[in-house]
């Protein structure tokens, strides 16, 4: 009999769910010999603690169009991964020795770059694994793209949407705040879906003088007449000052600052420079809920899909990746602990720009 063992882990997201049917589906119609599932609640705790269920066929019934998971999640900062629990439980021996006590074929993680980092460490303590690329924030190294992500750009480009009508209506200027604390895909896709004036990502720090500039001139070179204007921000957005601060500096300021995030503390210098009326919208979680779209299910099917195919055959320690249009497998010590950032230079950015998107730089 194939055993396999399957967690989803970290930050939940559309598409979890449809990606373990996929590979429960394709491993049963693939596999020459009887297969049973185990699924691990909420994520390495539930293999740390031994806390799972085998799955039968009705789990997955009906879940192609659900979002978050059915297994559960939580979040295990791989920092912390080497160090005991509050009870003195060595975390990775005792993922290992459950693993070893259900005599696993094989453990299928779901996650993102924390995640990714913990699949390797047991990789390289001999456990078969694969991974799966998962996060809204599409920013996991060696895939183009994960699931989850373009369901979050769709949710994040609709909040956009609707602030066009209250914005132009009070003539306005408004912020949606969008996810990416440490990259800026999201924020940049939905910036640009959505219409907005600005996108400021991470990756590119921001100037305020230039801000400023493009908020007051863009009567003469908006089409809207420079009535409203709408910022895209991602969560970490940062100003080309800050960035000149050393990461202790940085978070020294941050826990000190009177503002709850970067979009609050811009549109209280944008209201001192310009007189402008600001408004910060905050989608938040939201853009990790609901439903997966079309094109999340699709990709999710084939992303579980090649996993399968994997498992069947014995490859393990890959993470299933997508590169040039098709299902590739990549080893998990390459993925692991890297990040997928936007290139400033770019040509996405650079046709941004043509458009008249200003990222503050």
């Amino acid at each position: 009999m194939l055993k396999i063992g399957m967690l989803t882990s970290g930050g939940d997201c559309q598409a979890l769910n449809a990606t373990m049917r996929a590979i429960y589906k394709s491993v049963r119609h693939a596999a020459d010999e009887p297969v049973e599932f185990y699924g691990f609640e909420d994520g390495y705790k539930g293999l740390m603690y031994g806390k799972y269920r085998i799955l039968q066929q009705s789990d997955f019934n009906g879940i192609l169009t659900i979002g978050g998971t059915i297994l559960g999640t939580s979040r295990v900062p791989f920092k912390k991964i080497r160090k005991p629990d509050e009870n003195g439980i060595d975390k990775v021996k005792a993922m290992k020795h459950t693993y070893k006590q259900l005599d696993l074929d094989c453990l299928v993680v779901l996650g993102g770059n924390g995640s990714i980092k913990t699949a390797n460490l047991l990789s390289e303590e001999g456990l078969n694994v694969v991974a799966m690329p998962k996060t809204i924030d599409n920013d996991l190294w060696g895939t183009d793209m994960t699931f989850g992500f373009q369901s979050a750009v769709d949710i994040a480009t609709r909040a956009i949407d609707e602030i066009h009508t209250t914005a132009s209506s009070h003539g306005r200027v408004f912020i949606v705040e969008i996810m990416g604390h440490k990259t800026g895909w999201l924020p940049l896709n939905a910036g640009i879906a959505g219409g907005a004036d600005i996108i400021l990502l991470p990756e590119i720090p921001y100037d305020l003088d230039k801000i400023i500039d493009v908020i007051e001139n863009k009567k003469t070179t908006n089409l809207n007449g420079g009535r409203f204007m709408i910022l895209a921000v991602a969560e970490g957005a940062i100003s080309k000052e800050d960035a000149k601060l050393t990461k202790k500096e940085y978070k020294e300021k941050l826990k000190n600052s009177p503002y709850p995030s970067v979009s609050y503390e811009l549109a209280a210098q944008i209201e001192e420079r310009t007189g402008r009326e600001v408004r910060v919208t905050v989608p938040g979680h939201t853009q990790r809920g609901g439903a997966p779209d079309a094109y999340d299910r699709v990709f999710a099917s084939r992303v579980g899909a090649a996993g399968g195919r994997m498992i069947v055959k014995g490859e393990y320690g890959y993470m299933v990746a997508y590169k040039n249009r098709e299902m590739v497998k990549v080893p998990l010590k390459e993925a692991a602990g890297k990040l997928k950032l936007v290139d400033p230079n770019s040509s996405i950015i650079g046709e941004a720009k043509l458009i008249g998107i200003s990222f503050g730089d």
